[in-house]
């Protein structure tokens, strides 16, 4: 972070000073939650979780070098105490984002915000120092927790947004108001909360109404393939930048194709020229990542030449998401456990496919969480879809979501052992150790809060080595 005096601080939150010897004293580090990562020069903000207090670690963070704390209520440390640590975090970003002259890129959608998130840090990293969430830190503290990790250095600020309930992110626009904005999708991530895909559509369209007017710089960067999201259009006075398939796409992909690895590949055309793109990643679904990557980079001007280059460079930066890894024996283990949502779990299953051509396929799937009254139907046609796809085996992990998705693929036509049902990871793990054999290419994925990514690890830890592709 910018340097700030503890003085300072105090006046941009809002709170009072305690047990501070010397207010000039400044945070040179880091802002921390977690009392692991406090260290010289940090400021360490005190949460109070359910199963964790913050304020207990105040003692410890300042003894390993934190600055202050940033608290609720007096500690047995140097703080700064403010009624809402949460609002004192944000107004410490908004403080921050205004004094450097970074541009905060903000992106939101139903699926793959992380995915293409990292994209845009990849490439726009590739041409000036660029900071952007670590995971998927969207919230109303992981954004300002990744804004400031910025500093004067700092050129571009990548910012993911999530939401939901309706001004969710039209408050995270507030803290770190972005220059340009990058709508990808509306799907039905969330739908339970929301209610419906309408009221997705308006809660995503708060960060196109919050850019700043075309005359001003502010650019919105709109999926032209999503009728939902092309029609924020009208809700923006910023530049409107179209990105996909559409003929009227401003940035677009020609000649998609899949290598046999089931790696993309495409010429990518933009307004200022066209170069050739090979992906590092897996499955078709990162083409409109990476299109909308390249709509934000050209914007801010880099070449078409540079956007291809960085674009076949990148990598996985997050865990857990299609994270590709053969075992010895020829096993390829594919890790998309972090996350899922129906849109997100067609993408996994169509790049199984096509990484699996020759070979045995196998989709082992968990629970979509809040996905309200439509969970019965989206489990049953994600279950169906493994079918129409011709993946080898679904294995379906859990309770009663689990059900419905061998209970669609068993209503399309898949019977006996192509698909079944067990109970927990564990009885996962034991069918596949006992079935797979070499050359197989498994799928795992899942909602976040099932945990499947133990599946895939104990799968690679009983093979010992491993190689990342």
């Amino acid at each position: 972070m910018i340097a700030l005096s503890l003085a300072e601080i105090a006046e941009v939150v809002g709170g009072q000073i305690h047990a501070i010897p010397d207010t000039s004293a400044r945070v040179t580090g880091p802002v921390v939650r977690d009392s692991r990562e406090a260290g010289p020069g940090s400021l360490f903000v005190a949460f109070v979780g359910e199963r964790v207090d913050g304020h207990d670690y105040a003692r410890q963070v300042v003894d390993a070098g934190a600055v202050a704390v940033l608290a609720s209520r007096p500690v047995d440390a140097p703080a700064i105490v403010v009624d809402d640590v949460t609002k004192a975090l944000g107004a410490l970003a908004r403080h921050v984002v205004r004094r450097l002259g970074a541009t905060p890129v903000a992106l939101t959608g139903s699926a793959g915000k992380t995915s293409t998130k990292d994209l845009i840090a990849q490439v726009l990293n590739s041409n000036a120092p660029t900071i952007w969430p670590e995971g998927n830190l969207n919230n109303e503290i992981g954004l300002p927790l990744t804004a400031l990790r910025a500093t004067d250095e700092t050129k571009y600020l990548v910012l993911e947004m999530g939401a939901r309930y309706i001004g969710d992110i039209a408050y995270l626009t507030q803290l770190t108001p972005p220059k340009i904005g990058l709508v990808l999708n509306v799907g039905t991530a969330h739908i339970g909360e929301f209610g419906g895909r309408e009221q997705i559509a308006q809660a995503k369209g708060e960060l196109v109404e919050s850019l700043p007017p075309a005359a001003e710089g502010g650019a919105a960067v709109l999926n032209a393939d999503d009728p939902l999201v092309r029609a924020m259009a009208s809700r923006t006075a910023a530049k409107v930048v179209l990105f996909g398939e559409s003929d009227e796409a401003d940035v677009r992909a020609e000649n998609v194709r899949l290598t046999d690895s089931g790696q993309p590949s495409f010429r990518l055309r933009t307004p200022s020229g066209a170069s050739d793109v090979t992906m590092r990643l897996y499955g078709e679904h990162h083409v409109s990542n990476a299109l909308a990557a390249a709509a934000v980079a050209h914007e801010l001007g880099m070449s078409a030449h540079e956007i291809a280059t960085a674009l076949s460079g990148a990598g996985t930066l997050s865990r857990w998401r299609m994270e590709v890894t053969e075992r010895p024996d020829g096993v390829t283990i594919v890790n998309d456990a972090y996350n899922a949502n129906p849109e997100s779990m067609r993408a996994a299953l169509r790049a199984l496919v096509a990484m699996g051509k020759g070979r045995r396929t196998w989709a082992v799937l968990g629970k979509m969480a809040e996905l309200g009254d439509e969970a019965l139907a989206e489990h049953d046609a994600v279950g169906r879809l493994a079918v129409r796809l011709n993946v080898g085996k679904l294995v379906a992990v859990g309770g009663r979501e689990a059900a419905w998705l061998q209970l669609g693929a068993y209503n399309e036509g898949s019977w006996g052992e192509e698909s079944v049902h067990v109970s927990d990871a564990q009885a996962a793990v034991d069918l596949l150790r006992s079935e797979l054999r070499p050359g197989d290419v498994v799928l795992v994925k899942a909602s976040r809060s099932v945990g499947l990514e133990s599946v895939a690890e104990a799968l690679l830890a009983a093979e010992g080595e491993v190689s990342a592709r």
